[in-house]
């Protein structure tokens, strides 16, 4: 991600060189973590809700669509072999990140060990390392754009004051992820030239792009969840999947920012996007009289309800 005295970006770094390549120092050597977002925050109303969900499939194709980003899930993950555990861990992960406490930090060094050894060449020529800045910001970066502009359909716009908090709120998930201050805009007016510039020149479809919104890509049956279901989803499969593709497709792009959905080149008309808002509506209304138990997911729900019983205690 670039510097926020730079929208050029940080300043050029080779792949061995890449942050988080070197040995992990102890703990009590690294000093203080950073801290994850604050309880009550605006992303502790949003990323637990069930609604983002939704929101997760356009920001995941907005991160491969970043021709290094894409090279590297392409040739080092398992989101063709194992698209559900894949999509597990990567929701344990993120969810993690704002409620898990102590546990933030600890996951953020997890995901650095994790993307170490995951260099190659990208689409343009380039030699890439998962860990250089600009690259490992980036992935950190499209989860800003993509929650404000998904709110706005699936919960309500956001003020200017929960947009600024939700920035400020995603700088530390950033740093949690052991991302410095100088590789991340620092103020959402320093952050939009940034986003334009990547978009004018970084971001094209990726062949991992075309895959995700693809709805004749072949996906196995879930192979989590109980004995009883997973035998009838593999029976049922075949006539599941066609319509689940096209949803996917439906969502990925519909909640993809269309300055970025124009940039990758996915095509949206205008009946689509009165579909999506109709869909929307219905959700805006069902699912804030939800149960806490079926609004949130599970993690959020119990650092929920813990945060919860600790005002009690000091109210």
């Amino acid at each position: 991600m670039s510097s926020a005295k730079d929208v050029q970006g940080p300043r050029a770094r080779g792949p061995e060189a890449a942050p988080g390549s070197g040995p992990e120092l102890p703990a009590r050597d690294r000093g203080a973590d950073p801290e994850p977002p604050p309880p009550g925050g605006v992303l502790w109303s949003l990323s637990g809700d069930i609604r983002a969900l939704l929101m997760l499939p356009a920001a995941l194709t907005l991160q491969v669509a970043h021709p290094a980003v894409g090279a590297g899930v392409d040739e080092h993950s398992v989101f063709r072999t194992d698209p559900w555990g894949r999509g597990e861990r990567s929701l344990r992960s993120l969810q993690l990140w704002v409620y898990g406490g102590e546990q933030a930090a600890e996951e953020g060094r997890r995901l650095r060990v994790l993307h170490r050894t995951i260099r190659g060449t990208d689409t343009r020529g380039r030699r890439y390392h998962a860990l250089t800045p600009a690259n490992y910001a980036w992935v950190h970066a499209t989860g800003f754009p993509v929650y404000q502009h998904a709110a706005r359909y699936l919960i309500r716009p956001m003020t200017p004051a929960q947009e600024r908090a939700l920035y400020r709120e995603w700088l530390q998930v950033g740093r949690i992820l052991g991302i410095h201050d100088r590789d991340m805009p620092q103020t959402i007016e320093e952050f939009w030239p940034y986003w334009k510039k990547m978009l004018a020149e970084e971001i094209e479809a990726t062949t991992v792009v075309r895959e995700l919104v693809d709805v004749d890509q072949p996906v196995p049956p879930p192979d989590r969840g109980p004995w009883p279901l997973r035998t009838v989803l593999r029976a049922l499969w075949p006539v599941l999947l066609p319509p689940l593709a096209r949803f996917r497709r439906f969502v990925t792009i519909g909640l993809m920012p269309p300055d970025a959905r124009a940039a990758v080149g996915l095509p949206w008309s205008a009946e689509q996007e009165k579909r999506l808002r109709r869909m929307c509506a219905v959700l805006r209304v069902v699912v804030p009289v939800l149960p806490e138990r079926l609004r949130y997911l599970p993690r959020a729900r119990a650092a929920r309800a813990v945060w919860a019983a600790e005002a009690r205690r000091n109210g």
